[in-house]
């Protein structure tokens, strides 16, 4: 494995380039080369990495560079915003691509996660064997495929980066469904910021199978930073090749995430506002606000968490996945494995998302009464009756200020959903 990191300072571009020029020189010709990245959501320093390689493997004779999204199950994405993120321009031998996880044809099988596999990481909840779909592009002949990944506490991966490329990133809705399934199962306040759990494990046994069917040479780039507003600040950058290789730099990058990405507080708190930045621009990905202050004692029961996010017009832009969630409303998992029993085939991904986001509670299905920990209040351009149709709070985005929330009980988060929040003591 090769990395380099500098947690206390910051990596400069030119040691982000002299790792790169180590990695090339086990490389030689490429004709084709796939790359595989962060999407939209992510801010990071893709756009630091990208046109290195793409330098690298001209000078070693490219004629084809084909870029895909890990986008999983966002929004697809604009070309201005590929050659933001990737800091290179569409041309003859750049073409960029978009994950379609609602397009069959853009998907292949590479095989099935067996049925007692699935039964025990679901709690017994699905009991079939599951197939593993995937985007057909990562097989289609290319010499050598570098999968760029941030690695950071994930609410349903325990950490981002990785393998999570592959799953959920390039995967289809069904192992994306279990996937999911499988964390929020275990709940939010266990499984952010842990390296080994049931999510990890279907990630792991799928992209095993990946691996099984790729005959290119694959690198993982983990990357570490942190983020203040405005810009990203390279910490770390780990690089090792196929499917261990993907293991052994993930397990590194989370040591350093484990430093860097969990901000510590004295004592719990009444109400917070996470100030949600414009590259979440929906309530599918700014759901994050709520996710990274749910580990246990933070938020005083009966507290309040705001999304803040004037920008934000709807839950998902996905027309079935926002009529999904405006069906089910957000709920705590009680409650939605209540209504799953009703409802068997809906969508466990969006049954995920909203039990994710409303965080932890109870539910009694004989008196219909629910109890939350803390409230979720939508701070957005959607109206106050679309917030409570689906058990959410509204307040006016013009009501929200930061002086208005220095009252000692209270923390202004920006920019937010991106930390974990933990207490100082326990």
């Amino acid at each position: 494995m090769l990395y380099k990191e500098k947690l206390d300072s910051f990596l400069s571009l030119e040691d982000i380039e002299e790792i790169l020029e180590e990695l090339f020189q086990d490389i030689s010709k490429v004709k084709k080369a796939l790359l595989v990245h962060p999407d939209y959501t992510r801010h990071d320093f893709t756009n630091m990495i990208v046109p290195k390689i793409l330098e690298l493997l001209r000078k070693r004779g490219l004629k084809e560079l084909h870029t895909l999204n890990s986008s999983g199950t966002h929004r697809a994405m604009r070309i201005e915003e590929f050659e933001r993120k990737l800091g290179i321009k569409q041309s003859e031998d750049v073409i960029f691509h978009n994950h379609e996880f609602f397009n069959p044809e853009q998907l292949v099988t590479v095989g099935k996660l067996p049925a007692d596999f699935v039964k025990s990481v679901t709690e017994n909840e699905i009991e079939d064997s599951i197939s593993v779909d995937v985007n057909k592009m990562i097989f289609d002949g290319f010499d050598v495929i570098f999968v760029i990944s941030g690695t950071v506490p994930h609410e349903s991966a325990g950490f981002g980066g990785g393998l999570k490329a592959f799953i959920p990133g390039i995967s289809a809705p069904e192992v994306v469904d279990t996937f999911h399934w499988a964390a929020v199962l275990v709940g939010i306040p266990k499984i952010i910021g842990t390296v080994d759990n049931p999510a990890r494990d279907i990630i792991n046994e799928a992209s095993k199978l990946i691996f099984e069917k790729i005959n290119s040479r694959v690198f993982s780039i983990n990357m570490i930073f942190e983020e203040e507003i405005g810009r990203v600040i390279p910490k770390g950058l780990y690089i090792a090749e196929q499917f261990n290789g993907f293991i052994e730099a993930y397990k590194k990058a989370c040591e350093a995430s484990s430093k860097i990405h969990v901000k510590y507080i004295e004592k719990p708190i009444k109400r917070a506002v996470q100030v949600i930045g414009r590259e979440y621009d929906e309530v599918w990905t700014a759901g994050k606000g709520s996710y990274k202050l749910q580990r246990p004692g933070v938020i005083v029961p009966g507290g309040e968490i705001i999304i803040y996010a004037p920008h934000i017009e709807r839950f998902h832009s996905n027309p079935d996945m926002d009529r999904w969630i405006r069906e089910i409303g957000y709920h705590c998992k009680d409650y939605v494995k209540e209504f799953m029993k009703k409802n068997p085939y809906f969508s466990r991904n969006v049954a995920s998302h909203v039990i994710n986001v409303t965080g932890p509670g109870s539910y009694d299905p004989e008196t219909g009464r629910e109890e939350l920990l803390f409230r979720v209040i939508l701070a957005t351009k959607i109206s106050k009756e679309d917030c409570e149709s689906v058990n959410l709070g509204y307040m006016s985005p013009e009501e929200v200020k930061k002086e208005y929330f220095d009252d000692g009980e209270s923390l202004w988060i920006e920019p937010g959903g991106k930390y974990l929040y933990d207490i100082k003591k326990r």
